[in-house]
């Protein structure tokens, strides 16, 4: 890594950065953990999503375009979005 990518922030120091854990959350017999994605210093709307269908658990990974600047709104609003998808397509969520 060059010096002035280390100076001014660049490179892959966001990926390798730990992202401490947000709560999960039981919705309409799913359950959601917020996983926001740090990027360029802002974070970016994703969760995951888990249920039990049939005896099987199943996941699907929420990921969105959506950036905000302070961590605490980006779970908020993966919560929020999760919500959404859930009571839009409930377990064709997996299908």
């Amino acid at each position: 890594m060059s010096l002035l990518s280390r100076l001014f922030g660049g490179g892959a120091k966001d990926a390798a950065a730990p992202k401490p854990s947000a709560d999960s959350v039981d919705y309409k017999g799913f359950r959601i953990t917020p996983e926001p994605i740090a990027t360029d210093g802002q974070f970016r709307i994703a969760a995951l999503i888990e249920a039990e269908m049939a005896g099987e658990a199943k996941s699907h990974q929420l990921i969105r375009a959506d950036l905000l600047r302070d961590r605490e709104e980006a779970v908020a609003a993966s919560l929020r979005k999760a919500r959404q998808l859930i009571d839009e397509q409930g377990p064709r969520l997996f299908g």
